[in-house]
């Protein structure tokens, strides 16, 4: 392929990826620092830390709150943050009009050292105010408001995206071999200095080449996040890759029946579990940290020496809601090698691994995606300026005499 039309390539690839990726950038630059972004908009919905009095424990929390919601079913409790508990709801069916309750919410936001209710939440209810900001921004990011077929666009978009950065990076290289470094080494630097053509071309250039790692990384996770059908089986191809929903049948499929185990039984079904698979597999474990219900099925999430999230731990363990009969146990790293790489760019993309230095880093790269794409349209529309100007020099001046052919004897 030659490389002018790599050159073609990469200008109009660039410049169809440009809205989406501003705004995948800018908001994901404040998802970096989504709960401390959400703790200054609604403090409310956490608890003022109680030093050296233990959290009350999941199954505590659980019956404590669900009898406050006589018409839902408690189907999540996530104790992941330190300073709240998250407590998710679904609508009982009314045996009357056999339709489902209207609840008013889905989230319930709660003390987790005293169960006390601290605030409700629909997720996208524009009327609830300054408390679904954060969740709209989320949404934008993931699916740009459109659901399933904004998640499909940014698939497209993602993968536009990996293939262009190694694009993008070809086209830094010099076009001869001699002297290499020599004459590859101004694509790295940036004159200050220079006219305003000069130091964005430079800025969309080196600015690239800074962080190309972190570029691909953040595409690819994207496919990844956006675009399984075509993620999983070329990871398949690559590496030992079992992620759970593939081999994942409900236990239940067509029933909505609450769970014959009670989060209580529940819990304590899965501490034994996953002490037993912790044995087998020669892990530590520490406290459970969340578990939710679906489809007649407990899944379990503990944190554990696997682990490589700061925040949210994803070694989970799946059993019948009604049984407890072990189904599936999934490690984040060392049971197989495609889950573990799977594991790193969801961490990585996510912003939730190596502490605060990261998600700065993160936050800055979301405006840095944000300064590629900007100067990337810059330079297309002075070289189209450009080449506008040079034809119009070229064109005849059919208002001037001597451009019309003479007509005398």
């Amino acid at each position: 392929m030659g490389r002018g039309l790599l050159v073609w390539l990469h200008r109009w690839v660039g410049l169809l990826m440009t809205v989406f990726l501003i705004l995948v950038g800018l908001t994901g630059s404040l998802l970096a620092f989504k709960t401390d972004l959400e703790r200054l908009i609604c403090p409310q919905i956490y608890a003022t830390p109680k030093p050296g009095v233990p959290r009350l424990d999941l199954a505590t929390l659980a019956e404590r709150v669900e009898p406050r919601v006589p018409h839902g079913q408690l189907v999540t409790v996530d104790l992941m943050e330190p300073d709240q508990a998250l407590l998710v709801f679904e609508p009982r069916t009314d045996p009357v009009t056999r339709k489902p309750y209207e609840l008013g919410f889905v989230q319930m936001f709660v003390d987790p050292w005293t169960g006390k209710e601290l605030g409700r939440r629909r997720p996208g209810d524009s009327s609830q105010g300054r408390m679904n900001i954060m969740p709209f921004v989320y949404d934008l990011h993931v699916s740009l408001l459109l659901g399933a077929a904004g998640v499909r666009t940014l698939g497209i978009v993602a993968l536009l995206w990996t293939i262009d950065s190694f694009v993008g990076f070809y086209l830094t290289l010099p076009a001869s071999s001699g002297s290499f470094w020599r004459r590859w080494k101004p694509a790295w630097l940036i004159k200050w200095k220079a006219s305003a053509f000069r130091l964005n071309f430079d800025l969309h250039r080196a600015g690239g080449l800074w962080v190309w790692a972190a570029l691909f990384v953040f595409a690819w996770s994207s496919v990844m996040l956006n675009w399984r059908s075509l993620y999983d089986p070329l990871t398949h191809a690559a590496l030992d890759y079992q992620p759970w929903y593939e081999h994942y049948t409900p236990s239940t499929p067509s029933s909505n029946d609450p769970p014959r185990l009670g989060f209580r039984d529940a819990v304590a079904t899965g501490n034994r579990l996953m002490a037993e698979q912790a044995r087998k597999f020669g892990f530590t474990v520490g406290p459970v940290v969340m578990m939710y219900w679906m489809s007649g099925d407990y899944f379990y999430f503990a944190k554990s020496s696997r682990d490589i999230r700061d925040k949210e731990s994803f070694t989970m363990l799946m059993f019948n809601a009604n049984t407890g009969a072990f189904r599936y146990l999934d490690l984040p790293t060392g049971q197989h090698s495609g889950n573990t790489v799977s594991s790193w760019l969801y961490a990585l993309h996510m912003a939730d691994v190596f502490g605060l230095p990261y998600r700065v880093f993160v936050c800055v790269l979301g405006l840095l995606i944000t300064m590629l794409s900007v100067t990337g349209v810059y330079i297309w529309w002075k070289k189209r300026r450009a080449r506008l100007h040079h034809r119009a020099r070229l064109r005849p001046d059919r208002s001037h005499p001597a451009s019309i052919g003479s007509t005398g004897g």
